[in-house]
């Protein structure tokens, strides 16, 4: 007689999702969710940890944040002050999630940085979840970890700049795109009602950072128009919609804030016609590719060429895997077209539209990045890095699995030979930093692809599968290595300023203005990147009476106490920050300066708006000099801090700053507190 035991009781709902989330989807590997998991917890390390070093990060957006967080008119425009005199030079989308974070948590550093940490895990979830649809999920792995290990894309998403947005949006409409193609397929859908996130995703894209997000647009349109297997006239409905919702999600805001009474809303920041138009086609537009930018800072960009991106001072910023990243290009093309059999084929596959909408992305964004003239920072190349880690992962998955032909192979060995000689370039520009690591990636690179190319052998092909597999993650990991240290020392170094730099200290970057090594120094040239000279422009300091002390170099004044400039705020004094919170609540701005950094330390200190005099730049005709003398008039202004190094007019934009800074040193007199001149309005 046999016995049966009892069922075992169904596991309780936590325990079966938890099951299922280790398993992941039916189908796939055992190593697949894990992996997953392990690369999103890894990236949530990196870009969390230590992450309140930075401080207020960028002062000038975390004013802003300050600012939204108290005022809902603050909020909706996207203004430095709470008393809504000007705003920032940009749309306010990034800023609105950094605004509802500190109203929701309060105002700190973890409250306006964390948000830019996770969209960054988010951002590589998401091209994890792209690859894979097309090229499976260890290309989908490879994809994101580069993504993650990226030394721009790590500074980035730890820091409270739009780009941590503008990249989410990005690959959140690369991958609404590709999910139309793969509807559109036999000629009963279209795919539109993912068209429509796309577009959407671009358009709030520019609302993050305006004209930059249309960079990508013409590749999608494109890619969508070759590879949807649609009737031409299905395509083009789709597309229109498309187009239409990404002008409703950008278009709302703009047609708002131009429509809006002038008198009723803050000043534009960064235009000089007070519009939102203006702005978007002159300074952050146009001006930016011809740097005929009025307001701008006249830069000449003398590096700008084809080699741009793999120069000193953008190099170790987002390069290490680009040279593998067009060859892998070409190969996945080349493979399409020999696998195809005919153009339909080829056209509809869905792997040859992976390969177009990241490769478009990345060589149309980086031509425009290599050759525009205008106002240029390092950072900027962090919306290259998704495009770069997609044909990274997805090329080597692709050819790491066609064993069967001696091309593939060679093709593979021959791009981790080239990343490990250009890790090693890359890596002897900082000859200072780590020197042993350059050899580490260039011997373990060039052996890996070694042994890479070896598998086509076929005694080694044969039974070698696994030695195949060991050698492909042999050398994938010294590909990652360069980066992976760059990210690694990047995350574990403050940056504050307007222009952050990612990796140890070498030739190039230009980031934490006042501090120490790379984050506060020149590149070769003696001047701050993609910034040309600025003779002849004036200054409104140092002293308590405007004293001559010659044209200087902006933002480098960090001292505790001291003026700031444009480029990096000041922490002030206990003693100045007592002295401007007296009586605070009397006044609508607490103290006026200079510029929108100036502002912005003086504003995180205090908690009380301060009005930042011509904008960013100093540039902006915001106030002019007879509104100013109207706010001194009625008691709306309590300071005014001199001593600041803005540009200020000159050729290019308003000089209104000056003739304001000249004003007040005419008919006020000058207090010193410590290292800072202040000026009493009211006396």
């Amino acid at each position: 007689m046999t016995s049966t035991s009892p069922p075992a009781p169904p596991l309780p709902a936590p325990a079966r999702n938890a099951g299922r989330l280790l398993r992941g989807r039916t189908g796939d590997a055992a190593w697949v969710r894990p992996g997953l998991l392990t690369l999103l917890a890894a990236t949530a390390v990196l870009y969390l940890w230590g992450l309140r070093a930075s401080g207020w990060a960028n002062s000038f957006y975390s004013a802003a944040a300050q600012a939204g967080s108290r005022s809902w008119t603050a909020f909706f425009f996207g203004s430095l002050d709470a008393a809504n005199a000007i705003t920032v030079d940009k749309t306010p989308a990034a800023l609105w999630v950094m605004d509802l974070s500190v109203r929701l948590f309060g105002l700190s550093s973890w409250s306006i940085l964390v948000p830019e940490a996770l969209m960054g895990v988010g951002a590589v979830a998401l091209l994890y979840a792209t690859v894979r649809r097309a090229f499976g999920p260890a290309a989908g792995l490879l994809a994101g970890a580069a993504l993650a290990l990226t030394p721009v894309a790590t500074l980035m998403f730890r820091f409270n700049n739009p780009d941590a947005l503008l990249v989410l949006l990005l690959v959140g409409a690369a991958y609404a795109t590709l999910r139309a193609v793969e509807r559109a397929r036999g000629g009963a859908a279209s795919g539109t009602w993912w068209l429509v996130p796309a577009g959407a995703c671009i358009g709030f894209g520019f609302l993050a950072k305006m004209l930059q997000a249309f960079l990508v647009l013409p590749v999608f349109a494109l890619v969508y128009l070759l590879a949807a297997d649609t009737p031409v006239r299905r395509r083009i409905l789709a597309l229109l919609a498309g187009g239409a919702a990404m002008v409703v999600s950008a278009g709302w805001w703009v047609a708002a804030a131009e429509l809006w009474p002038a008198a009723a809303r803050p000043y534009i920041g960064g235009s000089q016609t007070n519009s939102v138009l203006e702005l978007t086609l002159g300074y952050n537009g146009f001006g930016r590719l011809t740097g005929d930018e009025t307001g701008g800072l006249g830069n000449t960009n003398q590096d700008a060429g084809i080699l741009r991106l793999f120069g000193a001072e953008l190099g170790g910023q987002v390069s290490w895997l680009l040279p593998a990243a067009l060859i892998l290009l070409v190969a996945l093309l080349v493979r399409a077209w020999r696998s195809a059999g005919g153009w339909r084929a080829f056209r509809t596959d869905a792997r040859v539209a992976h390969t177009l909408v990241w490769g478009g992305w990345l060589l149309l964004t980086g031509l425009v990045f290599s050759f525009m003239n205008g106002i240029f920072h390092p950072y900027y190349t962090v919306a290259l890095a998704p495009a770069v880690a997609a044909l990274f992962g997805m090329g080597v998955a692709r050819l790491g699995e066609r064993r069967d032909r001696r091309a593939a192979p060679f093709t593979l060995a021959a791009t981790f030979a080239v990343t490990a000689v250009w890790g090693y370039v890359l890596l002897a520009r900082t000859p200072d930093w780590q020197p042993w690591l350059r050899w580490v990636v260039l011997v373990g690179g060039l052996l890996a692809a070694g042994a890479v190319a070896a598998t086509a052998v076929p005694a080694v092909r044969g039974p070698g599968t696994r030695f195949a597999l060991v050698a492909v993650a042999a050398a994938v990991v010294t590909a990652l290595a360069g980066p992976a240290a760059y990210a690694v020392q990047t995350a574990g170094t403050a940056h504050t300023g307007a222009i952050p730099s990612a990796g140890p200290s070498g030739q190039g970057g230009f980031g934490m203005m006042g501090g120490p090594g790379r984050h506060g120094g020149f590149p070769k040239g003696g001047r701050p990147p993609g910034m040309g000279a600025h003779n002849g422009r004036p200054n409104f300091g140092p002293g308590a009476h405007g004293g001559q002390g010659g044209t200087k170099l902006p933002g480098m004044n960090g001292k505790r106490g001291g003026p700031g400039g444009m480029l990096g705020s000041v922490t002030p004094s206990a003693s100045v920050t007592n002295l401007l919170k007296a009586n605070a609540s009397g006044y609508t701005w607490v103290a006026a300066a200079v510029g929108a950094n100036n502002a912005a330390g003086y504003q995180l200190a205090t908690g009380s708006p301060v009005m930042a005099i011509g904008g960013f730049n100093g540039t902006d005709p915001s106030p002019t000099l007879a509104q100013f003398k109207r706010y001194v008039a009625e008691g709306r202004i309590h300071y005014f801090i001199g001593g600041s190094t803005m540009m200020g007019g000159g050729s290019s934009g308003s000089q209104d700053a000056q003739r304001i800074a000249s004003w007040v040193r005419q008919n006020h007199t000058a207090t010193k507190v410590g290292t800072t001149t202040l000026y009493d309005l009211t006396k």
